[in-house]
């Protein structure tokens, strides 16, 4: 039978596939019209991969740009070409063992608004060429840094050779740069060993499952499926009468003038039917005189 709930799966990755090779072994099980991952993790991570089915689709944008909250090991003393461990050895040096003060340190010295220059194997663009498809090539190009954030940084000795690390940050952080950062900084190099992804804003791995386990639940009839108003639990939201939602699915965003200023200064809002499902999301957008909300996202019933 096909899938026509829509919502969000919490699938807890292993490592080895990529994210797009699960979306469609999820895609197979459920046998839904439309699945997609709501922001990749590469094929050695594990972890926290939020799936859209159907109209779940929508809200990619919102978790792409969510903050993410990651733990692993950075292992000290050999610097690869993907700056993780599934990447060619380009040095290895001699690791000196830290201690506590220089652990804080480097957390401090890592913590904040900082600038991070993108790895080559990445699926960023050069002349319409993707990153890593010139790294393959073994041509390197300069990349400019940009800015990212780090909410929270924490780092503990594993051994002499190995640092476990948590940490908390914005989009567009590359964990393994950051782990390869820290070994510049310490001065014998590092890359990443393991990575696993422990939140998106407020959705935790702890709440998801393994696509084996979603498979033996889909045949009970038992799928673990987050509503849209569940996934965006963390955004405002107002309910509306069912002729205003009528209305709003058919474009007339006049209606969204009654709304007001932006509650608590969030630029994003839900509006739920009078059932409490999610409708439509909207945006605070400033314009050359005054804000105003205009339509983000509407979500068929």
């Amino acid at each position: 039978m096909t899938m026509t709930r829509s919502g969000i799966l919490l699938i807890d990755k292993p490592e080895g596939p990529s994210s797009a090779q699960v979306v469609q072994r999820v895609k197979s099980i459920l046998q839904a019209k439309k699945v997609g991952h709501l922001g990749t993790l590469d094929p050695f991570a594990s972890g926290l991969l939020l799936i859209g089915v159907n109209e779940g689709t929508k809200i990619a944008d919102i978790f792409l740009g969510g903050v993410k909250s990651y733990r692993g090991v950075i292992a000290l003393g050999i610097e690869t070409d993907t700056q993780d461990r599934t990447g060619k050895i380009l040095q290895e040096r001699s690791v000196q063992a830290l201690d506590e003060s220089q652990l804080r340190s480097l957390e401090e010295k890592f913590t904040g608004e900082l600038q991070q220059v993108p790895p080559m194997f990445s699926a960023l663009k050069r002349d319409g060429v993707r990153l890593y498809r010139l790294a393959r090539q073994g041509r390197e190009v300069p990349r400019a840094p940009r800015a990212i954030r780090i909410d929270r940084l924490r780092l503990d000795r594993l051994s002499d050779i190995e640092i476990e690390f948590e940490t908390t940050c914005s989009r567009g952080t590359y964990i393994r740069t950051l782990a390869a950062d820290i070994g510049k900084e310490i001065g014998c190099g590092a890359h990443l060993k393991i990575l696993r992804r422990a939140a998106c804003d407020h959705l935790k791995v702890e709440s998801a499952i393994q696509v084996a386990e979603l498979e033996k639940m889909c045949a009970s009839g038992a799928v673990p499926l987050l509503t849209l108003r569940e996934a965006l639990s963390h955004l405002p939201s107002v309910i509306w009468q069912s002729r205003y939602v009528s209305r709003l699915r058919l474009g007339q965003q006049e209606l969204l003038a009654q709304i007001g200023n932006p509650p608590g200064g969030q630029n994003l809002l839900s509006i739920l039917d009078p059932c409490g499902d999610v409708a439509a999301l909207v945006q605070w957008t400033e314009d050359a005189l005054r804000g105003r909300w205009r339509l983000y996202r509407v979500f068929q019933t």
